[in-house]
């Protein structure tokens, strides 16, 4: 039977390192995602650091190492991530952004006649992280699958508490010292949901989507998470 193929994606640190953005391999049918794994890391020493710290997305959704890949499928890794375009079909604004974010435009998003209060969350780029003088940012994604894991964590965030409103926009591209780099607004009947609403959703995209900060400073460059 004939083998079928993998479109891999590289990102961040890892598209950097292997200055390309993917490739494609071959797999018997029915080979799972650590064959995958195994395979990219016999041919590309590279990787076999860097594999460790990367989850890794099929089609879009993150799966373990264990899960069967199909031919034609689409394995990203993902490393870890940095702590526009709106989705018709959601009741959430999710936006990524090559332009400045908008925060009237959030507040106005999660605005209804029964939010007795509204928490906004403004993210500024800082001129200082770990001791090193910082002088700019760089923000990648891996947009399609941001975009769908952003509107995932908003449905899973508003589900704790009833009428939650959220809406977030992410900034990529090149920032400055100052510029805004996420936007999140959160309504509810009471302040303490959409308090907890507002904090339990930049943390979780902080952790779980395919953003990517690089830092420049006066030491050098660095992917945050990969190291330098």
């Amino acid at each position: 039977m004939l083998g079928m193929r993998v479109h891999i994606l590289y990102f961040a640190a890892v598209k950097e390192r292997l200055r390309r953005d993917g490739d494609v391999i071959e797999l018997p049918p029915g080979a799972n995602v650590a064959a995958a794994l195994a395979q990219l890391a016999a041919a590309e020493p590279l990787l076999t650091a860097m594999l460790p710290a990367c989850r890794v997305a099929v089609n879009r959704a993150f799966v373990e190492a264990t899960a069967t890949l199909a031919d034609g499928d689409e394995l990203a890794l993902i490393p870890p991530v940095a702590g526009g375009t709106d989705a018709a079909a959601s009741p959430h604004h999710v936006a990524l952004c090559h332009v400045p974010l908008s925060v009237d435009r959030c507040v106005q998003a999660v605005a209804a006649a029964g939010a007795g209060a509204t928490v906004v969350f403004i993210g500024h780029v800082r001129d200082q992280n770990r001791g090193n003088r910082i002088v700019a940012l760089d923000y990648s994604a891996y947009e399609p699958m941001a975009l769908e894991v952003m509107r995932r964590l908003c449905d899973a965030v508003a589900a704790t508490a009833p009428n939650l409103r959220l809406a977030v926009e992410h900034r990529v591209g090149s920032l400055a010292i100052g510029d805004v780099a996420v936007v999140i607004a959160t309504s509810a009947p009471h302040r303490a949901e959409a308090f907890a609403a507002c904090r339990e959703l930049i943390e979780r995209l902080k952790q779980d989507v395919p953003i990517w900060k690089k830092e420049f400073g006066e030491a050098g460059e660095e992917w945050l998470g990969m190291g330098p």
